[in-house]
């Protein structure tokens, strides 16, 4: 009963805020299932957070999409996994940025590569997206060099867009990326954030759900994000148990991921956060050969501490799936029914949402409960 308790207030409160907001909506239904969302849009079957990914998301059925978000020298947020843009755009073939390429610590990790933070805005249109798996995704290489970086602004615009026309409610649900990072460069992603969300009708009423892998940001947007749109919702992200979030150890303390995992953390993390976003191993572990072991009792401890669980990331490739569900076509092949068998397992465990490369295999599974 508690999982259909959680749902159904969700559902309940989607339903109301959209009718109360026009009449032209079609209210979410009330069956307690849980939610799919686009892992950056559909990046299985389009190059991630552009906006056809968004779109094939939106036509295979996601109830929310993602956008990860990273600001612009000129402080304008855009869709990008990362600031580092080597792997989703074609800025290494452009002579005129080659001597933008420079070395850069991000949470304690050295990348090589150019960042979005080097760039304006305007400089960063002239710019197109490219695959970022290309070497598995090969059929996405074909869309290299198709679309541009979209800003969060304009990603709003083209989901209230087809909210719109579709006549369902479609949910966002943003990353504020590596804060601690972009503070220390002088920018203020948070209060850019805050800003936008305020300044669009669509993102006052639709379903919204904040992700961050700190504590800080989620402490200092939780009320003014709730101001906004009183139904949102924030999501702690969790990362390696053995790894410490980037704002505590910028602090100097120790406290990991893994504490977080245990009941007593959670408990904290229910002051500042509603939803906690572990990894699909958090869930269940893999051994060395990528084959299931026993799962933990995260889900159970999460909901005890009145906290949602939406885990990450399902992906329809063999090269992703536990061991015990991949078949002999090879690492690339799209495998349907053991992308499906996965999600299913881990919604037996009482999971409330998960994110996914491909929302057409999460549709079919949840749409099979």
């Amino acid at each position: 009963m508690a999982d259909f308790s959680r749902r159904s207030v969700l559902a309940a409160t989607c339903a109301a805020s959209v009718l109360g907001a026009t009449r032209s909506w079609a209210a979410p239904s009330l069956v307690p299932k849980p939610l799919v969302f686009a892992h950056r849009g559909c990046s299985a079957q389009r190059p991630e957070h552009t906006l056809a990914s968004y779109a094939k998301a939106i036509a295979d059925g996601a109830d929310f999409v993602e956008p990860d978000l990273v600001p612009t020298k000129d402080g304008i947020l855009v869709c990008r996994h990362e600031s580092n843009i080597a792997e989703t755009t074609d800025v290494a073939d452009r002579p005129d940025f080659a001597n933008r390429r420079r070395t850069l610590s991000i949470d304690g990790r050295q990348q090589t590569g150019w960042f979005t933070t080097d760039f304006t805005l305007a400089e960063l249109k002239t710019l197109r997206a490219r695959e970022r798996l290309a070497t598995l995704r090969v059929h996405n290489t074909r869309y290299n060099g198709q679309f541009d970086i979209p800003t969060f602004e304009e990603m709003i615009d083209f989901v209230a867009a087809e909210s719109a026309a579709r006549g369902r409610v479609i949910g966002l649900i943003p990353e504020v990326k590596n804060s601690t990072h972009f503070h220390a460069l002088g920018f203020d992603p948070e209060a850019t954030f805050l800003r936008i969300v305020a300044a669009h009708r669509y993102t006052q009423f639709a379903p919204l759900e904040v992700q961050s892998f700190e504590t800080t940001n989620l402490r200092r947007l939780k009320d003014a994000v709730k101001a906004i749109n009183p139904q949102a919702r924030l999501m702690f992200l969790m990362g390696e148990r053995n790894q410490t979030p980037p704002d505590l150890a910028a602090k100097g303390q120790k406290t990991t991921f893994g504490d977080l995992m245990k009941p007593d953390g959670l408990k904290d993390i229910r002051i500042y956060a509603d939803v906690i976003g572990p990894s699909l191993t958090d869930l269940i572990p893999r051994d060395a050969q990528g084959a299931w072991q026993e799962p933990t009792t995260l889900v159970d401890d999460a909901h005890a501490a009145g906290l949602l669980v939406h885990a990450y990331t399902c992906r329809p490739e063999n090269k992703f799936l536990p061991r015990q569900l991949r078949n002999s076509e090879g690492d690339a092949a799209r495998n349907v029914e053991g992308s499906i068998a996965e999600i299913r397992r881990y919604l037996d465990m009482g999971l409330d949402g998960f994110f996914t490369d491909d929302p057409a295999l999460g549709r079919k599974a949840v749409d099979r409960i």
